[in-house]
Protein backbone atom coordinates (compact mmCIF):
# COMPACT_ATOMS: atom_id res chain seq x y z
CA UNK A 1 0.00 0.00 0.00
CA UNK A 2 1.39 3.44 -0.86
CA UNK A 3 2.33 6.16 1.37
CA UNK A 4 1.02 9.88 1.21
CA UNK A 5 4.64 10.45 0.10
CA UNK A 6 4.77 8.23 -2.30
CA UNK A 7 1.96 8.97 -4.31
CA UNK A 8 2.07 12.07 -6.93
CA UNK A 9 -0.06 15.01 -6.12
CA UNK A 10 -2.02 14.40 -9.22
CA UNK A 11 -2.85 10.95 -8.81
CA UNK A 12 -4.18 12.35 -5.61
CA UNK A 13 -6.11 15.26 -7.61
CA UNK A 14 -7.18 12.47 -9.83
CA UNK A 15 -8.60 9.97 -6.97
CA UNK A 16 -10.58 12.90 -5.30
CA UNK A 17 -11.89 13.78 -8.98
CA UNK A 18 -13.11 10.42 -9.34
CA UNK A 19 -14.44 10.26 -5.37
CA UNK A 20 -16.15 13.34 -6.24
CA UNK A 21 -17.90 11.99 -9.33
CA UNK A 22 -19.60 9.15 -7.57
CA UNK A 23 -21.73 11.60 -6.04
CA UNK A 24 -23.88 13.28 -9.26
CA UNK A 25 -23.77 9.40 -10.65
CA UNK A 26 -25.33 7.59 -7.43
CA UNK A 27 -27.66 10.62 -6.75
CA UNK A 28 -29.23 10.38 -10.50
CA UNK A 29 -29.11 6.91 -9.93
CA UNK A 30 -30.98 7.14 -7.12
CA UNK A 31 -33.10 10.25 -8.31
CA UNK A 32 -34.02 8.02 -11.24
CA UNK A 33 -35.18 4.37 -8.83
CA UNK A 34 -37.10 6.59 -6.15
CA UNK A 35 -38.27 9.70 -7.57
CA UNK A 36 -40.11 12.65 -5.75
CA UNK A 37 -40.40 15.83 -4.56
CA UNK A 38 -36.85 15.34 -2.83
CA UNK A 39 -35.62 15.21 -6.32
CA UNK A 40 -36.63 18.19 -7.91
CA UNK A 41 -33.76 20.02 -6.60
CA UNK A 42 -31.16 18.06 -8.20
CA UNK A 43 -32.73 18.02 -11.69
CA UNK A 44 -32.69 21.88 -11.58
CA UNK A 45 -29.02 21.93 -12.07
CA UNK A 46 -29.45 20.01 -15.83
CA UNK A 47 -32.84 19.87 -16.52
CA UNK A 48 -32.80 18.22 -19.40
CA UNK A 49 -31.16 15.14 -17.99
CA UNK A 50 -34.55 13.27 -16.90
CA UNK A 51 -35.34 13.25 -20.56
CA UNK A 52 -31.92 12.33 -21.35
CA UNK A 53 -32.52 9.03 -19.07
CA UNK A 54 -36.01 8.26 -19.69
CA UNK A 55 -34.56 8.27 -23.45
CA UNK A 56 -32.23 5.43 -22.18
CA UNK A 57 -35.12 3.73 -20.32
CA UNK A 58 -35.17 0.83 -18.28
CA UNK A 59 -31.18 1.03 -18.27
CA UNK A 60 -30.34 4.36 -16.81
CA UNK A 61 -30.89 3.20 -13.95
CA UNK A 62 -28.27 0.42 -13.71
CA UNK A 63 -25.78 2.36 -15.67
CA UNK A 64 -25.99 4.74 -13.08
CA UNK A 65 -25.22 2.81 -10.62
CA UNK A 66 -22.05 1.05 -12.45
CA UNK A 67 -21.00 4.24 -13.53
CA UNK A 68 -20.84 5.44 -9.58
CA UNK A 69 -19.36 2.19 -9.05
CA UNK A 70 -16.68 2.71 -11.96
CA UNK A 71 -15.99 6.22 -9.89
CA UNK A 72 -15.49 4.67 -6.54
CA UNK A 73 -13.50 1.94 -7.77
CA UNK A 74 -11.25 4.10 -10.10
CA UNK A 75 -10.57 6.42 -6.84
CA UNK A 76 -9.61 3.44 -4.60
CA UNK A 77 -7.34 2.14 -6.99
CA UNK A 78 -5.56 5.21 -7.84
CA UNK A 79 -5.26 6.55 -4.17
CA UNK A 80 -3.90 3.38 -3.72
CA UNK A 81 -1.71 3.44 -6.64
CA UNK A 82 -2.95 -0.23 -8.17
CA UNK A 83 -2.47 -0.73 -12.08
CA UNK A 84 -5.99 -1.83 -12.13
CA UNK A 85 -6.75 1.89 -10.55
CA UNK A 86 -5.09 3.41 -13.74
CA UNK A 87 -6.65 1.20 -16.07
CA UNK A 88 -9.81 1.61 -15.02
CA UNK A 89 -9.41 5.50 -14.85
CA UNK A 90 -7.92 5.58 -18.37
CA UNK A 91 -11.27 3.18 -18.85
CA UNK A 92 -13.61 5.71 -17.84
CA UNK A 93 -11.88 8.98 -19.57
CA UNK A 94 -11.59 7.56 -22.86
CA UNK A 95 -15.57 6.05 -22.57
CA UNK A 96 -16.26 10.16 -21.27
CA UNK A 97 -14.12 11.92 -24.17
CA UNK A 98 -15.94 9.35 -26.82
CA UNK A 99 -19.07 10.11 -25.58
CA UNK A 100 -18.74 13.66 -25.18
CA UNK A 101 -17.24 13.52 -29.00
CA UNK A 102 -20.36 11.53 -30.51
CA UNK A 103 -22.91 14.44 -28.45
CA UNK A 104 -21.32 17.20 -30.16
CA UNK A 105 -20.88 15.35 -33.56
CA UNK A 106 -24.56 13.34 -33.24
CA UNK A 107 -26.72 15.49 -31.23
CA UNK A 108 -24.63 19.00 -31.85
CA UNK A 109 -24.42 19.70 -28.51
CA UNK A 110 -21.03 21.95 -28.56
CA UNK A 111 -21.34 22.48 -24.80
CA UNK A 112 -19.48 19.15 -24.60
CA UNK A 113 -16.85 19.48 -26.47
CA UNK A 114 -15.24 21.66 -23.40
CA UNK A 115 -14.93 18.59 -21.42
CA UNK A 116 -12.01 16.94 -24.23
CA UNK A 117 -9.12 19.40 -23.15
CA UNK A 118 -9.98 18.31 -19.37
CA UNK A 119 -10.67 14.99 -19.98
CA UNK A 120 -7.62 14.99 -22.76
CA UNK A 121 -5.16 15.85 -20.01
CA UNK A 122 -6.16 13.64 -17.40
CA UNK A 123 -6.03 10.65 -19.88
CA UNK A 124 -2.49 12.39 -20.99
CA UNK A 125 -1.21 12.53 -17.21
CA UNK A 126 -2.23 8.67 -16.77
CA UNK A 127 -0.81 7.62 -19.87
CA UNK A 128 2.62 9.51 -19.47
CA UNK A 129 5.84 7.69 -19.11
CA UNK A 130 6.43 9.14 -15.77
CA UNK A 131 2.99 7.39 -14.23
CA UNK A 132 3.23 4.47 -16.44
CA UNK A 133 6.73 3.88 -14.78
CA UNK A 134 5.61 4.74 -12.07
CA UNK A 135 2.80 2.11 -11.44
CA UNK A 136 4.99 -0.55 -13.76
CA UNK A 137 7.89 -0.11 -10.75
CA UNK A 138 4.99 -0.95 -7.87
CA UNK A 139 3.35 -3.61 -9.52
CA UNK A 140 6.95 -6.00 -9.67
CA UNK A 141 6.99 -8.43 -6.99
CA UNK A 142 9.55 -8.46 -4.17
Amino acid sequence: MAHRDDRPVGLTALSVFFAAGTIPSAASGAALAFPGAWSVAMWRLKPDAPGQFASIGPWAIPLMIVVAMACTGAAVGLWRMQRWGRRLAIGILSVNLLGDTVNAVVRHDWRTLMGLPIGGAMLAYLLSHQIRALFAIRSEPG
